[in-house]
């Protein structure tokens, strides 16, 4: 294979792997303009930006409600009942953090406010808060209704934050968000 060829091939899987809100070359004038603000945290402590910091904890409290619920529904000891309202409290509690950050950093950067994909994650974050919410409400209130109920807010919730975090992910890996530090700070 010639060096020409193969710099073509280069040149192609580039342009390919690479989305096309951030190629600089872009044809049109507003996605060029999208291309070039800073999408680096406002929001960080020591370099490191605040709402990545924080998203593990409700992830991690999420999924472990769903495996709570799970050995609940095996054993029908009462123990899973205290554990898994914890839990969900955790989870709904540690999303209301993430999600303050995370709104605040959507709002004070500009490059992160006009990308589409950070409007999705913003939307599906809200929407499993809202599951959260309800998950742990109703073990609090109605702690008789956890199976089924409770279990299926569990399942709900954990696909939600799949759903959430691929969106989240998609901005970090395709768009850059995050991964340099704002010049402002």
């Amino acid at each position: 294979m010639s060096d020409d060829t193969r710099r073509a091939e280069e040149d192609e899987i580039a342009q390919e792997e690479a989305p096309p809100e951030i190629r600089a070359d872009h044809p049109n004038p507003r996605i060029r303009e999208v291309a070039e603000q800073d999408t680096g945290s406002a929001i960080a402590v020591a370099g490191h930006p605040i709402h990545a910091m924080m998203v593990h904890f409700p992830i991690a409290f999420i999924i472990a409600t769903l495996g709570i619920d799970i050995f609940y529904w095996y054993t029908a000891d009462q123990f899973w009942v205290a554990v898994g309202t914890w839990s969900a409290g955790a989870a709904f509690a540690f999303g209301v953090f993430a999600a303050l950050a995370g709104t605040l950093e959507l709002l004070a950067v500009p490059g992160i406010r006009v990308r589409v994909a950070s409007w999705n994650h913003a939307v599906a974050a809200m929407v499993l808060l809202a599951i959260a919410a309800a998950n742990a409400g109703l073990r609090i209130n109605f702690p008789e209704q956890i199976l089924p109920a409770g279990l299926m807010l569990s399942v709900l919730a954990s696909m939600a934050t799949a759903f959430a975090s691929w969106h989240g992910g998609k901005l970090v890996f395709d768009h850059g968000v995050g991964l340099i530090i704002s010049t402002r700070q």
